[in-house]
């Protein structure tokens, strides 16, 4: 409202109150007066009108002052309340903002740690793909484990089945009455009736079943090993109807090694003369590859009780030692029976009664090194012996006695080399040579060790052994070979002085070239009746007479191969073998047929074997 409406309705207000005070005045009566009647109203003036009209508008004014003034509470009202709400909302948006600000803080933390989060998911994710895949790898190596185990578990103890199975045979010109091991030193001269002859047999004996035991304590390792085969004869097997051949031991051994590189091994085992592929190792034995059971001619081996005793060293070196079960394998003519070496073994002793068996005062003793270097594979080694009899120097007098009877011992002994060695990767060479005195015994021909002296006491003989060898590779599936070998016995004899002996003036000793071999080229007749014992009559064919054929020299060569059907890791592998051997046994040479001549017999054989295997896996 302006000023100037202001003074207007000021204006107005004090002249209605004047009009109204005079009007109120005129019109008064006193209280007794008579009720006098009523007056015609009189016409309305301007004056009134614009009174009127001036007090209806102010009226109209009033009310809308009245309502302002309503608006104008109410609006305070509203304000005071909207200023509440204001300081309400301004604390609720302080709280929120404070909210706010700490929901900001938590977001960023929790980006921060989603973040993370999804960095270790993505971290954690390919673990799992990784483990998965191991998981995977795991569980087929798992069931590949048990449904194809390499190795059987006991307890601590691994075991490794060992076996392959056999037919074999063997066809030679020159009967020997041999199964697929050849006995060389006893390939019959022409005059033996059994060289015009020929044999043909069939085998499974040299099937084999074994097993390796291994468990590793951590500070050492333990390890025991045996394997056998069927190539023993007991007293009722024959091959008439069950053809029961008795299980025989090749080998049973135990083992402890150190992680230093330290072995000690002790049982029936390879010979430390047998070489190796690897180190001295027991198992890695190189051996030719032929079908044979008795190996190839100049291969040196024994496979004997011994403790062996061996250290590696880093640079490839190892030196070896043992200690090896001792023989005697004796030979002589016009001996005295002044000595003895043994005996025939005794069946409560369990050793083989129809056997002799030397009374030994020492092992064998073998000492080895070898290198191994990036190619090929190295061997030197010496090898002691020792050979006991008891001898009686009053035997030969004429009244004979056993006074002055004593035991005596000669030493013998002898030095190998072996040497093997790639060409490539599709042929490996071989060569081995053994000499020494009394160690005919490690041939495979098994010559003789000593002879003896008219007195009674041993005489060793010098021996020489030595094979050579070729494996071509050329296929995975195929292996060739070829063995050159050859074993050597020197003639060893002494004049018996001995004026009382009954072989005064004779040579004593092996192969005397006094000797006869006059018969050794003439076929004789059988050389029993029927018995029913083994060797009477239909089974006795003629043997040379006049005919002591001490052998010189056994010489062999083979030729062969071994080719693989099929080889799977878990199934095992099939294979087939031929080999074709050529055999030649010389003699010393003796007196002849004729007056003044020499003879030096000469035997020969051909031999073709072959072996169909299944290998375990």
């Amino acid at each position: 409202m302006n000023k100037q409406l202001q003074a207007t309705l000021a204006a107005i207000l004090m002249m209605s109150t004047m009009q109204v005070s005079a009007q109120t005045s005129s019109k008064a009566t006193p209280t007794t007066s008579k009720k006098v009647a009523t007056k015609k109203a009189k016409p309305e003036s301007a004056t009134d009108r614009q009174i009127r009209e001036l007090r209806e508008m102010m009226q109209s004014q009033q009310g809308q002052i009245d309502s302002l003034k309503q608006q104008l509470a109410d609006r305070d009202a509203k304000l005071a309340t909207a200023a509440q709400d204001a300081q309400a909302a301004n604390a609720t948006a302080a709280a929120v903002t404070a909210k706010s600000e700490s929901i900001s803080s938590s977001v960023e933390a929790n980006t921060a740690a989603v973040t993370a989060l999804n960095s270790t998911v993505s971290d954690m994710k390919g673990v799992n793909e990784g483990l998965m895949t191991t998981v995977i790898e795991n569980k087929k190596d798992l069931t590949e484990k048990i449904e194809s185990p390499t190795t059987l578990h006991y307890k601590g103890v691994t075991i490794t089945p060992v076996a392959f199975f056999e037919f074999a045979n063997v066809y030679r010109t020159r009967s020997m009455n041999s199964d697929i091991n050849t006995p060389f030193n006893a390939t019959p001269y022409p005059g033996a009736a059994q060289s015009h002859t020929s044999e043909l047999n069939f085998s499974g004996r040299q099937s084999r079943l074994g097993g390796l035991f291994e468990g590793n304590t951590g500070p050492f390792k333990l390890a025991g090993y045996f394997e056998a085969d069927f190539l023993s004869a007991g007293a009722t097997s024959n091959e008439n109807q069950s053809n029961s051949y008795t299980l025989r031991q090749r080998q049973i051994w135990g083992q402890v090694a150190t992680k230093s590189g330290f072995t000690l091994t002790a049982g029936q085992m390879w010979s430390l003369v047998t070489e190796t592929k690897k180190s001295t190792d027991n198992r890695t034995e190189v051996l030719p590859m032929n079908v044979d059971a008795q190996y190839n001619v100049g291969f040196s081996w024994e496979r004997q009780p011994s403790i062996r005793f061996q250290q590696k060293f880093k640079n490839g070196l190892t030196l070896a030692a043992s200690l090896e079960e001792a023989e005697i394998i004796y030979s002589a003519t016009n001996a005295n029976a002044n000595f003895f070496i043994g005996n025939a073994g005794t069946g409560g002793g369990l050793f083989n009664i129809t056997a002799n068996y030397s009374n030994n005062v020492a092992p064998d003793v073998i000492v080895k090194a070898t290198f191994d270097p990036k190619v090929g594979h190295y061997e030197i080694g010496g090898l002691g012996r020792f050979f006991r009899d008891r001898y009686y120097p009053n035997q030969t007098n004429v009244t004979a006695s056993s006074a002055g009877a004593q035991n005596d011992t000669k030493k013998g002994g002898g030095v190998f080399a072996n040497a093997r060695f790639p060409v490539s990767h599709y042929l490996d060479l071989g060569a081995h040579v053994l000499a020494g005195t009394g160690v005919g015994r490690y041939g495979t021909s098994t010559l003789p060790d000593v002879t003896v002296h008219p007195d009674g006491t041993l005489a060793p003989i010098k021996s020489y052994q030595g094979l050579l060898s070729i494996e071509p590779h050329p296929t995975k599936k195929l292996d060739l070979f070829g063995y050159a070998g050859a074993e050597y016995a020197q003639r060893t004899v002494y004049l018996n002085t001995i004026a009382t002996s009954a072989n005064f003036g004779k040579l004593t000793g092996y192969a005397p070239p006094t000797s006869s071999n006059a018969g050794c080229n003439t076929e004789t007749l059988p050389t029993s009746a029927g018995n029913g014992l083994a060797g009477g009559a239909p089974y006795n064919p003629g043997v040379p007479g006049n005919c002591q054929g001490a052998t010189r020299v056994v010489m062999e060569g083979t030729a062969g191969f071994t080719y693989r059907f099929y080889a799977n890791p878990k199934f095992g592998r099939l294979q087939y073998t031929v080999q074709y051997s050529y055999l030649t046994r010389s003699a010393w040479a003796g007196v002849g047929a004729t007056a003044g001549s020499v003879a030096a017999p000469k035997a020969t054989n051909n031999m073709v074997f072959t072996g169909f295997r299944y290998y375990i896996p």
